[in-house]
């Protein structure tokens, strides 16, 4: 965002000229809170995008998963002329498909990624560039911090569905690019890339019974009954996973035990930025959710779950979500926020790490909570709330009735947070 993009005050506009369309789907805002834009129907078959006031100048069959790319282009998955492809602030990409969905961004490159599916075979096309090599079964698709690389789970050895023997001799593989790695497996699942974009981890299926991760199709020396989707530090590329060992969970780092805590369950577990710290959920009894960081369990509980954990970009601090039968909480620090709510979204620490935000819904109207205090308005639809660069302002976007609203508040409004 642009230095005047915070400049503390409220932009306004209406939203009435929607009331002409049959029907329009989810709001959806840029990150500047500049721009607003929504499929909206025109007639049978007969779709188009309204953003701020104006149409895009083509019409499609169909228009779904719009969403503003982290640098504010609005981008959409679209039918033309009976082909599935990509449009970008109304202009098309050349490449058509068969159908394309999983519709992924990078801000680092500005890179737009999808899964693609072309005369039943599957590949990732990476802006407008389609992987040379397709395949008969892909999915997990995934696209590297940096933009540049695209990966996925595919099949690459045909079987029939009674074709057990065969199945367990290994017909699935990770590509990247398009290019599988030389090994295969009974089964894969979630790879991820590391910071760098140069190394994939995915957990694996080795036999029926044993289960391990491979980085860039190498195994570890070790396997184990279970393991979850693992994760490569951000500074060494050694890469974490929990792992299953005599019916509890633990924490590995390169195959052997990180830990000595065992878990009922042990999963999203994540690195700090500086990749100094790790967190994850776990449950350390049956129905007693709560984090874990470095080894060290929360005191904290939850019956229900816990979810969408964070780390402050200094990585001293942990946020997390948690629900007790019908009420939703923020954890942070081991600490709870005295208020519930009807649903919570992710946490947003300031650039300081000093604030946290979350967007809550409580009264079927939807606000910003920074620190535990509610800001003084309500809202019909929300934004996740962003911090300035500074970590002294909060930008708001949010629709109440028929008219939009951005607005660029001091955390002063907040108590003085």
């Amino acid at each position: 965002m642009e230095q005047q993009d915070w400049d503390i005050g409220e932009e306004s506009f209406s939203l009435s000229a929607l009331q002409q369309f049959s029907w329009i789907e989810e709001f959806q805002f840029s990150n500047n809170g500049k721009k607003i834009g929504v499929i909206v129907n025109k007639g049978e078959g007969n779709f188009s995008v309204w953003e701020n006031g104006k149409l895009w100048d083509s019409n499609f069959s169909r228009i779904w998963y719009l969403r503003y790319s982290p640098w504010n282009t609005l981008v959409g998955l679209v039918v033309d002329d009976d082909s599935h492809t990509v449009c970008v602030d109304g202009e098309l990409w050349s490449n058509k498909f068969d159908f394309v969905w999983n519709l992924l961004f990078s801000e680092e490159d500005k890179s737009i990624a999808v899964a693609v599916q072309k005369d039943m075979q599957y590949a990732m096309a990476l802006n407008d560039k389609v992987w040379s090599n397709f395949y008969e079964n892909a999915n997990q698709f995934i696209l590297s911090c940096n933009g540049k690389k695209t990966a996925a789970v595919v099949q690459i050895k045909s079987f029939g569905q009674g074709d057990i023997f065969k199945f367990q001799q290994g017909c699935y593989s990770v590509a990247i690019d398009g290019i599988k790695w030389p090994t295969s497996f009974v089964n894969v699942w979630t790879p991820v890339f590391n910071k760098r974009g140069d190394k994939v981890a995915a957990q694996v299926r080795l036999s029926l019974y044993e289960y391990s991760v491979a980085v860039d199709g190498k195994c570890w020396d070790k396997t184990f009954s279970c393991v979850w989707e693992p994760c490569f530090n951000p500074l060494n590329n050694s890469v974490i996973a929990p792992v299953r060992i005599n019916g509890k969970w633990g924490m590995a780092i390169d195959g052997n035990l990180l830990w000595p805590n065992k878990f009922v369950q042990l999963w999203n577990q994540q690195f700090s930025a500086n990749g100094k710290h790790i967190a994850a959920i776990c449950a350390s009894q049956f129905g007693m959710w709560t984090i874990v960081v470095d080894g060290r369990i929360w005191n904290t509980h939850f019956c229900s779950l816990i979810t969408d954990l964070v780390f402050s970009p200094n990585g001293e601090r942990v946020a997390a979500i948690g629900k007790n039968k019908k009420t939703w909480h923020l954890v942070i620090d081991d600490k709870v926020w005295p208020n519930s709510y009807s649903m919570l979204w992710r946490p947003v620490f300031s650039s300081n790490s000093e604030h946290v935000a979350i967007k809550a819904e409580k009264n079927n109207q939807y606000t910003i909570v920074v620190n535990g205090i509610e800001y003084k308005d309500s809202f019909d639809v929300l934004a996740q709330p962003i911090f300035s660069p500074d970590s002294k302002k909060i930008l708001i976007r949010g629709i109440k009735g028929d008219t939009y609203y951005r607005r660029v508040i001091s955390l002063d409004a907040f108590g003085g947070c």
